[in-house]
């Protein structure tokens, strides 16, 4: 969440970044409203700490009376410290009150995105800054990939929804060979790349939703255990970035590189038609996830290289892709900026998102209490980035629509060591 110093001190340019989002006047209502619950607290804090002061100074005073047997005055006192320690108790609960208040405020108001974010109300206005990738010309008979996972017995949709339901399919043969051949190229090419694996749990308690930025914003998007109070993954960022929360790091450890793979369950409610149909929109998918925590200073270096390692995954894979940046009416609501990859689906005639790299910034870490400790000793916030290397479905939906033709489908050549058949026929 913002600090509300930062919104003290820069209250023009959080309006500003808040109307990029498309918050209109609510933008000047939530800043005003947290800078006056800040003013509340403070004061409440002032009095409370005078009264404080006056009640430990009272107690010396009678603690020195009582000594020199001056009985009558001690006691006179004693009930001056009594109406003090009542009033101090008053005010201790209204400032919890105001504290808790500002805190829940804080949570629902999004990242200021970086002044180099476009404007923009919806997809449709991010903006293309890179593309690479000769898009194939297939014949008439090239088909998308759920048919292509039907006739190959690669992935069966209907089995999953009698299993469990829409949007959870079951692989299976080569098409199961192939995922797990996708999981495991993702983890070593980011290992190379010099993050560390995790292999986290699936499940996260409101604490790790809050300090990530879940919840509240996206609530109704998560899967929701009511008995045991967690919350299912949406995305492994979540798990992973919780690993360091509460936590104070050396300067000399940053920055923090890992990376995990997890199952991802979103339930991702929406329209239905060929957007939605086969991997493009699903309940569970499986998902390579990478972060960094960085100093301040250099975090935008940081996006740079997590940028430059998603292309070469793809430029291995030989994919047509290209890369957004989002609008701020499309930006995530802990982002200050975000580059999405999109895949170019052949058959689909249409580019799927495969990979979503963002800056938070000191967004998150300002929630996780994630802070290094410099050389002086001086602690700062942290900076914490997350990115996708890679989405699972629509990574295999791209392979087999772009690399399909009349005998079957071909394996990327990057991929043929990890699957050991380089051709689906």
């Amino acid at each position: 969440m913002l600090q509300v110093q930062f919104i003290r001190d820069h209250k023009d340019r959080v309006i500003r970044g808040l109307e990029k989002r498309n918050l209109g006047a609510e933008a000047s209502e939530l800043v005003g409203e947290a800078l006056r619950l800040d003013e509340e607290r403070r004061a409440i804090q002032t009095r409370l700490d005078n009264i404080l002061a006056s009640s430990n100074k009272l107690s010396k005073e009678i603690g020195n009376l009582f000594k020199s047997g001056e009985q009558q005055k001690a006691n006179e006192l004693k009930e001056q410290t009594a109406a003090l320690k009542s009033e101090a108790k008053t005010l201790g609960e209204e400032l919890g009150k105001t504290t808790d208040a500002l805190t829940e405020l804080l949570y629902r108001i999004p990242n200021v995105p970086h002044e180099s974010v476009p404007p923009g109300t919806s997809d449709e206005d991010n903006t293309e800054v890179f593309r690479k990738g000769d898009i194939p010309q297939l014949d008439e008979t090239a088909l998308p990939h759920w048919e292509l996972a039907k006739k190959y017995d690669l992935i069966d949709f209907d089995l999953g929804s009698k299993i469990t339901g829409a949007g959870f399919p079951v692989y299976k043969g080569k098409g199961a060979r192939l995922q797990r051949a996708l999981i495991n190229y993702f983890l070593d090419r980011n290992r190379e790349a010099g993050y560390f694996e995790y292999f986290l749990p699936y499940f996260v308690n409101e604490a790790s939703g809050l300090g990530t930025g879940q919840l509240p914003d996206k609530e109704g998007q998560m899967y929701h255990i009511e008995k045991d109070d967690l919350y299912v993954i949406p995305t492994g960022e979540v798990p992973m970035i919780n690993c360091y929360r509460d936590t104070i790091v050396q300067e000399d450890e940053l920055p923090v590189k890992a990376t995990t793979h997890t199952p991802c369950f979103r339930r991702e409610a929406g329209s239905y038609g060929a957007h939605v149909r086969g991997l493009n929109r699903l309940h569970q998918f499986e998902k390579v996830e990478i972060i960094q925590i960085t100093r301040p200073e250099e975090s935008y270096k940081a996006l740079d290289e997590m940028i430059a390692h998603v292309k070469g995954i793809l430029n291995e894979l030989q994919l047509p892709y290209r890369i957004l940046q989002l609008c701020g009416g499309d930006l995530g609501f802990t982002s200050a900026i975000t580059f999405d990859f999109e895949v170019f689906s052949t058959a689909q005639d249409r580019w799927l998102e495969i990979s979503s790299v963002s800056n938070c910034e000191d967004y998150q870490s300002n929630r996780l209490k994630l802070r290094y400790r410099n050389r002086d000793g001086k602690m700062t916030l942290c900076h914490a980035l997350n990115g996708s290397s890679l989405a699972i479905p629509r990574v295999l939906a791209g392979i087999l629509e772009n690399y399909q033709d009349k005998d079957g489908i071909r394996i990327p050549e990057a991929l043929v060591p990890y699957t050991g058949f380089d051709r689906i026929s």
